[in-house]
């Protein structure tokens, strides 16, 4: 089996908001692009999915904008690539290599994460909460940054009950960002 793997920047109080921190340096994209590369397909929910196709999509003419450094070309190359699922009621299809996920959520999951492959990533807010209150999320990875937001919306808000956590790795960024690593406390992480 593959892990899923929850991966979101955070700030110190919780907001999870993609507008609540900073703009992610050369360091910070090669970190996210990197962990693109350790999954073999991105889960979204339908907000997550087209706020990030918006963002990162390669345009219709095949070129990035200017405003696009070399580490943003490099990310939006390899979530462009990646295959991804859309967790959707209400969208009818879907491009931009992805899959609709229909059904049972927990149902769905367990299949996709039953496939062989590296991992599997899952971002977002209500997907995460959703996934995170089911037991399927085996890997949590928080890049916590040196912001108060003051303001929502928080880290897994409304979870069902807490989730014992157990610390796997921690790594500081020269932004002063601190990206941490977590497993589920009572389950050993798949395919590692």
């Amino acid at each position: 089996m593959r892990p899923l793997r929850y991966a979101i920047n955070v700030t110190l109080d919780g907001c999870v908001h993609h507008e609540a921190g900073v703009a992610p340096d050369d360091e910070l994209m090669r970190f996210w692009t990197d962990q693109m590369h350790n999954s073999d397909a991105e889960l979204y929910g339908r907000v997550t999915f087209e706020m990030m196709r918006e963002a990162w999509k390669r345009p219709d003419d095949g070129v990035w904008p200017d405003r696009m450094d070399a580490g943003e070309q490099e990310f939006a190359d390899t979530l462009d690539r990646a295959r991804k699922y859309v967790v959707s009621g209400t969208l009818e299809s879907v491009d931009w290599n992805a899959e609709l996920v229909r059904g049972d959520l927990g149902d769905a999951v367990r299949r996709l994460k039953e496939q062989p492959g590296k991992g599997l990533s899952v971002g977002g807010l209500v997907l995460s909460t959703a996934l995170t209150d089911l037991g399927l999320i085996d890997e949590y990875i928080f890049v916590v940054h040196p912001i108060v937001a003051g303001h929502g919306p928080y880290l897994l808000d409304g979870l069902r009950e807490r989730v014992r956590l157990e610390p796997v790795s921690r790594r500081e960024f020269g932004s002063g960002a601190v990206a941490q690593v977590y497993r589920r406390a009572d389950t050993a992480l798949l395919g590692s």
